[in-house]
């Protein structure tokens, strides 16, 4: 029996050059998530997108909410599908 880890894709514009920013994400989300991650994909698109999906699902849309992603919301995102008796610490904590 095979358990596959998640997988996480972040869709970035690479015309806007937000590929920083994807890259940022990706690196908090495997620090965070070490054991709970299988993968993080950075995709290039254009047309402004920014988008976030774990397994497929979308959990972040830039156009869609009209800002980028804090990293705190989507590590609790995540968290609150794959691993809800995570601690995230201070990234639990309302503002």
């Amino acid at each position: 029996m095979s358990t596959r880890k998640p997988r996480v894709e972040i869709e970035y514009c690479s015309q806007c050059r937000f590929i920083l920013r994807a890259s940022w994400m990706a690196q908090e989300l495997l620090t965070t998530f070490a054991d709970e991650i299988g993968e993080v994909a950075l995709i290039p698109g254009t047309g402004g997108i920014f988008e976030v999906r774990l397994n497929g699902e979308r959990l972040w849309n830039k156009k869609q909410v009209g800002r980028f992603p804090e990293p705190k919301e989507i590590k609790q995102l995540i968290r609150d599908r794959i691993a809800p008796q995570k601690n995230l610490g201070h990234s639990d904590r309302k503002d």
